[in-house]
């Protein structure tokens, strides 16, 4: 089973009111295992950055408004290609696989703006696995952050001084492997039983074969010798003198 962790960074709360996504960062699971494979790309939002957003993730600080110092190192987002540009090869990553997000609603309602507003087929709700959903319901009344979940699981999160798409993807997916119960899968050879055989009776319960050829015995001639005075000495009443 193919899944997708996805994380996206955004200007601010609602696409409704002009915020755009600003940064998406996804990585591949097979079978709740990484594969090594992620998808991460900046994006020009065509609009300014307010403060408030660049504090979370720190990105995009030549398009602070107001305008701010450079920051050395930073991301920059004016020379990023807009969203339509990348739409396509995003859609081509993910595939037909079902995306694990922590608080779903969010990223989903961006993500379909954009790819609404770029021509491009939107993504259903029925596509994304929550994982904010998931920890509620197994942690009622306990904090289900992100950063919460780190701490619960003992995750190392110390590289996450801000908020960004790729690395939280990254945290996120062993978060998800622990939530859905624990970081390796189940140690199972097959859940599949085995096919039932159908015998003279019409009974279609599986049973062994007999062997073709009984195992030889693994006791000597002298052990045997010594088992059956032992058991003559017991008298009638030895269990293995019962039929």
């Amino acid at each position: 089973m193919r899944e997708i962790v996805l994380d996206t960074e955004t200007t601010g709360f609602e696409p409704g009111e002009g915020h755009r996504i600003v940064e998406i960062g996804a990585v591949e699971l097979f079978n709740h295992l990484p594969t090594g494979k992620t998808y991460h790309q900046y994006i020009n939002p065509e609009r300014g950055m307010p403060r408030e957003a660049f504090e979370v993730h720190g990105i995009g600080h030549d398009i602070l408004e107001p305008p701010g110092q450079p920051v050395p190192g930073g991301v920059t987002l004016r020379d990023k290609p807009v969203f339509a540009r990348i739409g396509q090869a995003f859609l081509d990553f993910i595939g037909d696989a079902q995306l694990v997000i922590h608080n779903a609603a969010f990223d989903m309602k961006f993500l379909n703006f954009e790819l609404e507003r770029s021509g491009l087929p939107g993504l259903p709700g029925t596509r994304a696995t929550d994982t904010l959903m998931i920890a509620r319901k197994r942690f009622p009344g306990s904090p289900a952050s992100l950063d919460a979940l780190c701490r619960r699981f003992g995750i190392d999160n110390s590289m996450r001084e801000k908020h960004g798409a790729l690395l939280d993807s990254e945290i996120l997916a062993e978060v998800y492997l622990e939530l859905i119960g624990g970081r390796q899968p189940d140690l199972v050879l097959s859940s599949v039983a085995p096919a039932p055989v159908k015998g003279a009776s019409g009974d279609t319960t599986w049973r062994p074969r007999p062997r073709p050829e009984p195992l030889p015995p693994r006791i000597t001639p002298d052990e045997a010798s010594a088992h059956e005075a032992m058991v003559a000495k017991l008298g009638d009443a030895a269990i293995w003198k019962k039929a």
